[in-house]
């Protein structure tokens, strides 16, 4: 009975352990400044009333407004420049890709709390320039939320203060027709900016996360530059292939439903704007290219970044290949003479050298590239050891995947040309891009 008790307790001490490490932080760390903008938001839901806050903002910005300004606004009697056609297509499409967007944000931050959510309780096993260049990748993100959302904010910006100001509204709902255009338009504009950012801020996040992840393979690619044993490569190794599965495991229903949505959106919009007697022109269907675009280059925010694990991932199988043969030459050269005191790089001194590199410039990937390795140190590794190796990584590629598909540059590819091929045809019926 005692030890049922003493095991009992362990296990509730470990428990309560797992649950408050799942937040440790403190109020001035490095998120500090990522927390405010959360809060400014009003996604943060680290209390009972932020969470009631954030989900009343969220229902007022995606649902609310969306349906008065569809129902209530529409301007029946507005000339044929000023009428909305497509404005349930318009507020569908952003309004679930929002909803989406805010359940998978909020949920991840919640049930992981943000430094693990982030990966930042891992920082501390990293080295110097990893944590470096992911805190200032940190740093920059809020500023890549701005690059995309605000030329569409302007642009809609544009759009609805000359749809207001042209007299297509008569609403005398506050008994002011200026008062209430202005009223109506600002909460409009403010309901387009909350569920873009939204859409946004969680691509920009999983672009943070890949882009940790490149920074760990690129670190990882430096073991084959020293004298490394298979067994500590082949351990950090599996710790990254770790952390690749984790990512794919949380994001993976969220880029299958954002995409299946995108896509849809697309579709609908190519449907409505095909059938007998549509006009389309850039009065008409300008803000439904506007969606089209925004919705667009959120998705390809996620499946670039996803598409650059994959690439770096698998170029490291050619990195390892490289570097066992290398080492192979390096170790005959030396069964069959002297030592080599430079290492392989003598063997073969017209490859990889500056010349070729300068000729290269930033198409050569800096893991992928025709450098050689020298060896100067790897006969301490048994060439059975390093078959051995370079076998296991042409089993184990890592990568993102999304329930078992790999995201590659093949896929990101099928899927960039379907999408844009819908975004121009639409752009060519509208501002005459084709």
């Amino acid at each position: 009975m005692g030890d049922d008790n003493d095991r009992r307790e362990s296990s509730l001490l470990n428990r309560d352990n797992n649950r408050f490490s799942r937040s440790v932080s403190h109020a001035y760390d490095e998120l500090h400044s990522f927390r405010k903008y959360l809060q400014l938001m009003c996604v943060d839901q680290s209390n009972v009333w932020t969470a009631c806050l954030s989900w009343s903002i969220f229902l007022l910005f995606t649902f609310v407004v969306p349906a008065i300004s569809h129902f209530v606004l529409a301007c029946s009697s507005c000339d044929s420049k000023h009428k909305r056609p497509y404005d349930a297509v318009v507020q569908l499409s952003l309004s679930s890709v929002a909803t989406l967007s805010f359940i998978c944000l909020t949920k991840f931050v919640r049930k992981y709390g943000l430094r693990r959510f982030l990966f930042f309780d891992k920082l501390c096993d990293e080295s110097e320039t990893v944590r470096k260049g992911y805190t200032d990748r940190l740093n920059s993100s809020l500023k890549i939320v701005s690059c995309f959302v605000g030329p569409c904010f302007i642009a809609e910006c544009g759009y609805k203060i000359w749809w207001y100001a042209s007299g297509a509204s008569q609403i005398p709902f506050l008994g002011n027709v200026v008062l209430s255009d202005a009223v109506a338009c600002i909460m409009e504009l403010c309901s387009w900016l909350y569920r873009t950012t939204v859409i946004f801020l969680v691509c920009v996040l999983f672009r943070l996360i890949c882009h940790l992840q490149i920074l760990r393979l690129q670190d990882f690619a430096q073991v084959f530059q020293v004298d490394s044993d298979v067994e500590s490569i082949l351990s950090e190794h599996l710790r990254i292939r770790r952390h690749l599965r984790i990512i794919s495991h949380r994001y993976r229903a969220f880029v299958l439903l954002a995409l299946i949505l995108v896509t849809g959106s697309q579709f609908a919009s190519l449907l409505i704007t095909t059938k007998s007697g549509a006009i389309v022109d850039i009065y008409r269907a300008g803000e439904l290219a506007l969606c089209s675009i925004t919705l667009l280059a959120g998705i390809m925010v996620m499946l670039r970044s996803a598409t650059k694990i994959t690439h770096k991932a698998q170029a490291i199988t050619s990195l390892a290949a490289k570097w066992h043969i290398c080492a192979t030459l390096d170790t005959f050269e030396s069964t069959e003479g002297e030592t080599p005191t430079t290492g392989i790089g003598q063997v073969f001194p017209t490859v990889g050298t500056d010349g070729d590199s300068s000729d290269a410039g930033d198409e050569e990937d800096e893991l992928d590239n025709t450098k050689l390795i020298p060896a100067y140190a790897y006969s301490t590794i048994s060439f059975q050891k390093r078959q051995a190796l370079v076998t296991y990584f042409e089993n184990n590629r890592a990568g993102i995947t999304v329930y078992g598909f790999t995201l590659d540059r093949t896929s990101l590819h099928t899927i960039f040309s379907v999408e844009l091929a819908l975004v121009l045809w639409l752009l060519g019926k509208t501002v005459g891009i084709s």
